[in-house]
């Protein structure tokens, strides 16, 4: 049993890996697959040397699919990344500072953004101006600062009131080494989970926003796009709507996995790390 759970982490790391590899390619290589667009035939037909049919305006579904996965995923990557940069040392600031003014001003703002729904934010911005994908990538980085940042928050307190930090205080450590080498090590697990979450929340944030026609030309070839676009033809032409759809859901699926299989790593690890810790830290001097 005990070499069953440790061969579980590396199988759904393999899965996981398979599974994103998939629409990553895709998305990165792609567009230098696609080669030059040929005449367009009927709309949603199947053959006529189309290996997926052709789309709602007789485009070849197997060519919008090599250029549509790189605005979604590239978007949805982005908008979790700058999230996280700006997250992490807010949450990681307000856990770890004695100065309530100080936590009253990182925190108090972000709260006025997480009473707004995300999808409502995004939409009374882009009635303002029309965001290109870097825009749009901002914009749901923006609706998903605050749900991180309470989160790192939370995580980094309750590693703060322990004793080895105000032990490690006592002996003159630096705020860094406190913030990033202990409370930040140890937080790595509920980060992780968090991450596997958010990321596929981002991902259906940026396909809702691209359903409305956000950050994406109407006709565009994106993959969330081509489900919105295609469904009328569902029952004639599938392919337009399953491929897309199924190549959006194995991201997110792959996702979660490898995100799954990094707890298991990291639970181990900060245990590890935890007795380190009390082994290291001396004893204050009366």
């Amino acid at each position: 049993m005990r070499g069953r759970a440790k061969r579980l982490p590396s199988g759904r790391f393999a899965l996981g890996a398979a599974l994103v590899c998939v629409p990553l390619a895709l998305a990165l290589f792609g567009p230098l697959l696609a080669g030059e667009p040929g005449p367009r035939a009927i709309s949603f037909t199947l053959g006529g040397g189309h290996w997926l049919g052709t789309d709602f305006v007789g485009r070849d579904v197997w060519r919008q699919v090599l250029f549509g996965g790189r605005p979604v995923v590239v978007v949805a990557l982005a908008a979790t990344t700058l999230a996280y940069l700006v997250a992490l040392p807010v949450g990681l600031i307000s856990a770890l500072t004695h100065r309530t003014w100080l936590e009253e001003v990182l925190m108090r703002p972000l709260d006025v953004l997480l009473a707004v729904p995300s999808l409502l934010m995004i939409l009374l911005v882009a009635s303002v101006f029309s965001p290109g994908a870097a825009g749009l990538a901002l914009l749901v980085a923006l609706v998903n600062i605050p749900d991180a940042a309470r989160i790192v928050r939370a995580a980094a307190a309750d590693v703060a009131s322990r004793p080895a930090v105000e032990a490690l205080r006592m002996q003159g450590e630096s705020w860094w080494r406190i913030a990033v080498g202990h409370v930040g090590r140890s937080i790595l697990r509920p980060l992780a989970a968090d991450a596997g979450v958010r990321l596929t929340g981002v991902l259906y944030l940026v396909a809702t926003a691209a359903f409305l026609g956000i950050g994406v030309a109407p006709d565009a070839a994106d993959w969330a796009v081509m489900v919105d676009r295609n469904r009328t033809g569902l029952f004639v032409q599938p392919w337009a709507v399953v491929v897309p759809a199924l190549l959006i859901v194995t991201l997110t699926m792959g996702c979660n996995l490898l995100f799954d299989a990094l707890l298991h790593s990291t639970d181990r690890d900060a245990a590890r790390h935890d007795v380190g810790a009390r082994d290291h830290v001396k004893e204050p001097r009366p």
